[in-house]
């Protein structure tokens, strides 16, 4: 029968196993590791030796690794034995076969399997930091449904649904939203660090453009299955978001497919994201389309590409549309432009007619267009 501090040992290895999910395999090999290193440490001199552990039996055995050698000068007795000696255990014994001796040193017990148990301890907590970051590293920028657990000066800390704690700086939390302990949140996995002190840190956003994404995808089955893709998502978190959509099925429209009917689709997205507005527009090839379309919901007179840069473009706009496209606060003309990853110079049309550098621009895009119809015909 197993003796009381081997018992106490396995117990504790087994509900670690169950608690935390390590493999018996995992456990074992920090058992014998750690029993072997427990030896070495009280019986200096004795370093060949090995742990045979039967974990049915809730038992563990040393063993003292011998070469046999020659009969002769003997260098290390604990780590060899004469042939002569090794054939009086077994006549089928030669030189250079090894034999394992079972020893039980009486002042090694309850020490080593103390020390073996405390390391164990910490090599499993070791693997279950392991398997933590490997878990979650998998599922960075998905979206996981977590709960308020607390908040200190730095973070809000949010429970996942296995249990692991999460973290949600200032930076990643909706201006404005308050939080009470329990309540449900949809939370983004920004990213997964392992630290040598900590261990592994989940940290999660609700302000990343991916979480709007992300909920579109739980939301509309046809941006999930890819028949109708996000394409570019600029974000004002908690007050207005942009979303350019496109589709690979030419009977379908974009953007109604995530608005839905009577706008049940991006309603569910805004709920959640406690009322942040939402534009959705069309993404298409044309670049200048696209701009325009990007700056609704303003109507848009024309978009001029500027001849220096290819990054920037003035967009013409008629006079009583110049304050809706640029927004309140600049907020529409800035999320077009990083929705497109074009600068946007928004001019109305009085404005465009009083700059002699765009009309000239225009009469040469005219002038242009122009000889092209003339080679086509």
């Amino acid at each position: 029968m197993a003796s009381d501090y081997r018992r106490e040992l396995f117990s504790a290895l087994q509900a670690l196993q169950a608690e935390k999910g390590i493999s018996q395999e995992d456990a074992i090999t920090s058992l014998k590791d750690t029993l072997v290193t427990a030896y070495k440490k009280n019986f200096e001199g004795e370093t060949n030796v090995e742990v045979d552990v039967d974990p049915e039996k809730q038992e563990f055995n040393l063993l003292q690794i011998k070469e046999v050698i020659p009969d002769g000068d003997m260098i290390d007795p604990y780590s060899e034995i004469y042939l002569k000696d090794a054939r009086e255990i077994n006549s089928a014994y030669e030189a250079g076969d090894q034999i394992k001796f079972e020893i039980n040193p009486r002042d090694f017990g309850r020490l080593a399997a103390q020390s073996g148990k405390n390391k164990s301890t910490q090599t499993i907590r070791e693997k279950e930091k392991e398997a933590i970051h490997a878990r979650y590293e998998g599922f960075e920028h998905e979206i996981v449904s977590a709960r308020v657990a607390r908040e200190d000066q730095r973070f809000l800390w949010v429970t996942m649904p296995d249990g692991q704690e999460a973290a949600m700086g200032d930076k990643d939390r909706i201006p404005g939203e308050t939080y009470k302990t329990g309540d449900p949140i949809k939370v983004l996995i920004n990213r997964v660090e392992d630290s040598a002190t900590r261990g592994p840190q989940i940290y999660v956003s609700r302000t990343s453009p991916e979480l709007v994404k992300r909920l579109f995808e739980q939301e509309v089955p046809e941006v999930y299955d890819g028949t109708v893709v996000i394409e570019s998502i600029a974000r004002e978190a908690g007050d207005r978001s942009k979303v350019a959509v496109r589709t690979t099925d030419s009977n379908l429209d974009p953007i109604g497919t995530l608005v839905g009917t009577r706008g049940s689709r991006v309603q569910a997205v805004v709920n959640e994201l406690h009322g942040e507005n939402m534009d959705i527009v069309e993404w298409v090839e044309d670049e200048a389309q696209y701009i325009a379309n990007a700056l609704n919901p303003a109507e848009v007179v024309d978009v001029i590409f500027s001849p220096d840069n290819d990054n920037e473009v003035t967009v013409i706009v008629p006079d009583y549309q110049l304050s809706l496209a640029i927004g309140k606060r600049g907020q529409n003309a800035r999320l077009a432009a990083k929705l497109t990853k074009f600068k946007i110079d928004i001019k109305s049309e009085t404005q465009a007619e009083n700059d002699p550098q765009l009309q000239a621009i225009l009469e040469e895009s005219a002038k242009y267009a122009e000889e092209e119809d003339l080679a086509d015909s």
